[in-house]
């Protein structure tokens, strides 16, 4: 680990402090069903055990079938109490009208706090919110002597005033550290080596206004991508992978007759820690597969483009 400690003395200092500070008292987990909340959770559970109340937010920006994903992965496979909020509406109203990438990413951070304190009362005043926010999270979102990059809902969206204590044992680690420590927890390796998900989900791949329809178009396509990469045994090549609707439509030709439809672009990059990332560089007979049958199977699609830009310049989500 950077720091020199090795994973099991990181494991038992922070298992020490977590049960000084907590106590008896029960903790509120926010689980997003990424890794780093996965790891985060696993870490508190270890220390407190059944005082933990894990919670997932379905805040309607998720990927296809997600939300049943995490129901079976961390409710059987981590055996912790898990509490799933369908909230879909309520986010949805929250970006009415909103384009703005960091207003999007503050107005989620917000509700989701919002949405936690609320569940916090129901199963019995909890005062402790668990969150796996981690180092990138936290330089990306501007510190002292880091400049801002972009606001993760996480750190720069919470709001000035919250009625829970965070709690927080990843935030100096980098995600292959959290990896690390997730596997000297025991957490299975199908759950830590999910891709990378960021926390307002689909709402900051959907370019622009953010509605139903176009999270719609979206989901289809980057279930094709996910599916196609899976079925091609290239998905353990890459780092994180996922389709993006930048807005863009395009003038196209299907049946014969003109078409002026979306465009969908397809990311893919390597890396180790998140702050720097290369292209993945996939077959261009496996992408032009994939969008041939984007274009096919979402009939809103007439273009698939790749995004062929490291980090930096770009960051690896598009807002």
């Amino acid at each position: 680990m950077r720091d020199g400690k090795d994973v099991q003395s990181f494991i038992t200092s922070e298992t020490e402090s977590i049960r000084r500070r907590v106590g008896t008292a029960r903790v509120l987990c926010a689980l997003s069903g990424g890794v780093d909340s996965s790891v985060a959770a696993a870490l508190v559970h270890h220390a407190i055990g059944d005082q933990l109340e894990c919670v997932f937010v379905n805040h309607g920006f998720m990927r296809l079938n997600e939300v049943d994903q995490v129901r079976a992965l961390f409710g059987d496979s981590l055996k912790m109490r898990l509490t799933v909020v369908e909230a879909e509406d309520r986010f949805l109203q929250l970006l009415d009208g909103v384009s703005d990438p960091e207003k999007k990413r503050k107005i989620i951070g917000e509700e989701f706090i919002r949405v936690f304190e609320e569940e916090a009362i129901k199963l019995g005043d909890l005062e402790y919110l668990v969150q796996g926010t981690i180092a990138p999270d936290v330089i990306e979102s501007g510190t002292s002597q880091d400049p801002m990059v972009k606001t993760h809902h996480n750190v720069g969206g919470l709001p000035e005033e919250m009625n829970l204590q965070l709690i927080e044992p990843l935030r100096d680690l980098y995600k292959d550290e959290v990896r690390e420590v997730g596997a000297a927890l025991g957490i299975p390796r199908i759950i830590l080596q999910r891709q990378p998900f960021p926390g307002p989900g689909l709402a900051v791949r959907c370019l622009g206004e953010v509605t139903s329809t176009k999270l719609s178009i979206l989901r289809q396509a980057d279930a094709v991508f996910q599916e196609e990469l899976q079925r091609s045994g290239l998905a353990n090549e890459v780092w994180q992978a996922f389709a993006v609707l930048p807005g863009i439509r395009s003038t196209g030709v299907t049946n014969g007759a003109r078409t002026f439809a979306q465009t969908i672009i397809l990311r893919a990059v390597t890396s180790i820690d998140a702050m720097e990332a290369g292209v993945a560089q996939l077959p261009l007979s496996f992408l032009e597969s994939v969008g041939r049958r984007i274009v096919a199977e979402v009939p809103e699609v007439n273009r698939v483009a790749y995004d062929i830009t490291p980090k930096p310049p770009g960051t690896i989500e598009w807002e």
